[in-house]
């Protein structure tokens, strides 16, 4: 099954539940072939909202499968040990808590998931599975922690909980409200509506009287001898702080917020404690969450010609100028602070080298879909291109060449060339 089947599929879904017509969009998505972490959560919440407990256990389990590190899914699979009343409910909320990484919470939003998984209310469960087994210190020393994480006083049932331990009773356990589930992306979805961009061409200006070319170009006066303008290079300023690539996409709630695509450079001037970050993009300084990891400097392959005309790949090496020492330093991790003090006037002298590498055969894969580019970084393709793959950036994008270019790309857009098909 294709992605764009999988995405129209899984946004039909999402709609019969907005319908109220869960079990319309369970049959969706148990029909869904290649199912992910999102969808198998899904399935699960469903399963958890009509009391089919095995049900919902399996489908968890399939979630956390394919994402190890998803802790709404350990946090469901929690609540669900916890009504067939088997205390494995205590190893998955403690899983939970832990993928928080000392956070007060995490916010689904970005992901497509309308939630925000807190902290203390993870420790509001870990103490009601304790007190169920008869641990009333343990559990009341986890409600102590709870009520010192807890961001506003909406988290009154922590109180209540706390006086509950006191009295060595019961209270309520914490749920993700029904109907709640992970939705597609809209941009890709609305992507699925073909739209006619072009329209029908019409004839403004022509030199020919009573013209009626219906093609997309009139016939035009032609000058000779026009100057041509060549393409000013673009310059890659120096900013303060650390530069980060984005993984995923973010929509802002207010203006001080930053929309960010997957690739997107960014300079991180400082990360809070609650998963946010001040970083700088385009010269002005905004708030993202943090969905950044740092861009390593390494040697990577760039394609060229030799004196005979064979095409080779070669590792670019970026050196530069270190006050105090005679030769160049290579750029290396390990020398950023020294590179960033070496700025003078706003500008970085740097030197590269080239080195012959090995010829090593890339794979080569074939174009599901077109893409087109949203930053410098990515690379265009039309639906039916041979990309060669160079290197593998994550799970979600590879780096690879195409009509000359060399760009990064998302891996769902191709898939693995046949051997019947023949390059470009």
């Amino acid at each position: 099954m294709s992605f764009v089947s999988t995405l129209r599929q899984w946004d039909e879904a999402v709609a019969c539940v907005e319908q109220r017509d869960p079990a319309s969009a369970l049959r969706i998505f148990l029909n869904i072939e290649e199912k992910n972490s999102k969808i198998f959560f899904n399935i699960g919440c469903l399963y958890l909202n009509n009391s089919e407990l095995d049900e919902a256990e399996k489908a968890f389990d399939r979630s956390i499968g394919k994402d190890e590190h998803l802790a709404a899914a350990f946090f469901q699979r929690g609540v669900t040990f916890y009504k067939k009343e088997r205390y494995e409910s205590l190893l998955d909320f403690q899983q939970a808590f832990k993928q928080l990484r000392g956070n007060q919470l995490i916010d689904y939003k970005p992901l497509g998931l309308r939630y925000k998984l807190y902290a203390c209310e993870v420790l509001h469960n870990i103490g009601l599975v304790q007190a169920q087994l008869g641990k009333w210190e343990k559990a009341q020393e986890n409600l102590l922690t709870a009520l010192s994480l807890r961001a506003d006083a909406k988290f009154s049932h922590i109180d209540h909980a706390l006086d509950a331990i006191l009295k060595q009773k019961l209270f309520p356990l914490v749920e993700i409200r029904a109907g709640l589930l992970f939705k597609p992306n809209k941009h890709y979805v609305a992507e699925l509506e073909k739209r006619d961009y072009l329209g029908k061409a019409k004839v403004v200006s022509s030199i020919v009287p009573a013209d009626e070319f219906s093609g997309f170009a009139p016939l035009q006066p032609q000058v000779d001898n026009v100057p041509s303008t060549p393409k000013v290079p673009e310059v890659l300023r120096v900013f303060e702080g650390e530069p980060h690539t984005v993984l995923y996409e973010f929509y802002p709630e207010t203006k001080e917020e930053l929309a960010v695509l997957p690739g997107n450079i960014v300079f991180v001037l400082q990360k809070g404690a609650d998963n946010w970050a001040s970083v700088v993009f385009n010269e002005k300084v905004y708030f993202c969450v943090n969905f950044m990891v740092t861009i390593p400097i390494r040697t990577f392959p760039a394609p060229y010609r030799n004196i005979s005309g064979e095409k080779k790949s070669c590792n670019v090496l970026f050196s530069y100028a270190k006050e105090g020492v005679e030769e160049r330093v290579n750029l290396e991790e390990s020398e950023m602070e020294a590179v960033w003090n070496s700025v003078k006037d706003n500008r970085l002298a740097l030197w590269c080298s080239l080195t012959e590498s090995k010829s090593v055969p890339h794979e080569k894969v074939v174009a599901l879909y077109s893409y087109a580019s949203s930053t410098p970084e990515d690379l265009d393709f039309e639906q039916g291109n041979i990309i060669t793959v160079l290197s593998k950036v994550n799970d979600e994008w590879l780096e690879g060449q195409c009509n000359g270019k060399v760009g990064i790309f998302p891996s769902s857009f191709v898939k693995a060339l046949n051997g019947d098909q023949q390059c470009e």
